[in-house]
């Protein structure tokens, strides 16, 4: 019975996407506004679905539901159909994008320098611009440029992700509706991230290894994305994600035989 189910999601998404093509050429603003509208009434399993996502972290689901939604909305509005791509494909990046705004504006354990803030929030905004723009996550490089910033400043500021409370470093709380969860990852670092002793490891970790664990478990960035980042493959990334998992069960063997 999924495949219909499925079948049904793809036909509605790619309905809005034409929708919304045909909101952009439309003369008349009323209907053009009535097309957006129908266009958001028909995806909005996608803001639900990342509101789920991230449930049970301290922040009221009905209010992640809300950020997610305008933010479905104001890809409605900036979707242009003649990049090549559907809607769902250029929503997505802007919900998750909002719904992690939401966090870091509301969520914080430890707060950072105000000036880290201040370029948390810039690179989060350029970081959603360059992905639409690039079709893909830029890099820090490519971030500082647009900035006018230091490189090293954006990693601060990616790296500040870890000052959020301890509950944001748990994977999602369900399979994410197929957004870019990798089932035996989530597995294993469900279970390892949850034990204080993990945090000890990570610590241990190179600069390197600690970039790609915030990368995959903290932004939550695809295997490809951090390729990207990192000047590697797809595959190098998934070969060092599985070394610092393995090294990390390791540390919970050990800490277990201790005691």
């Amino acid at each position: 019975m999924s495949p219909p189910a499925v079948d049904a999601t793809t036909a509605r998404h790619e309905l809005a996407s034409r929708l919304l093509a045909e909101a952009e050429l439309c003369d008349d603003d009323a209907a053009s506004g009535r097309l957006r509208q129908e266009a958001v009434l028909l995806t909005l399993d996608l803001p639900d679905r990342v509101a789920r996502r991230y449930r049970g972290r301290g922040i009221d689901s009905d209010d992640l539901v809300q950020v997610g939604r305008m933010a479905l909305v104001k890809a409605a509005n900036g979707y242009r159909a003649g990049l090549g791509h559907g809607f769902a494909s250029y929503a997505l990046p802007t919900i998750l994008g909002e719904v992690k705004r939401h966090f870091r504006d509301t969520a914080w354990a430890v707060r950072p320098p105000r000036r880290l803030q201040e370029v948390r929030a810039q690179v989060s905004a350029e970081e959603e611009r360059l992905s639409q723009d690039l079709h893909r996550w830029p890099t820090p490089n490519e971030l500082a440029q647009a900035l006018a910033v230091e490189v090293e400043e954006v990693h601060g500021a990616r790296q500040s992700g870890a000052a959020y409370t301890a509950v944001s470093l748990d994977l999602p709380t369900d399979d994410g509706g197929g957004i870019d969860v990798v089932a035996d990852e989530s597995a294993d670092v469900d279970r390892l991230l949850r034990l204080r002793v993990v945090c000890q490891g990570v610590s241990r970790l190179t600069e390197r290894e600690r970039l790609i664990v915030h990368l995959r478990f903290v932004e939550e960035r695809t295997q490809s994305e951090i390729g990207t980042v990192l000047g590697v493959s797809q595959m190098q990334v998934s070969r060092l994600l599985a070394g610092i998992i393995a090294g990390l069960r390791h540390e919970l063997v050990d800490v277990a035989a201790a005691a």
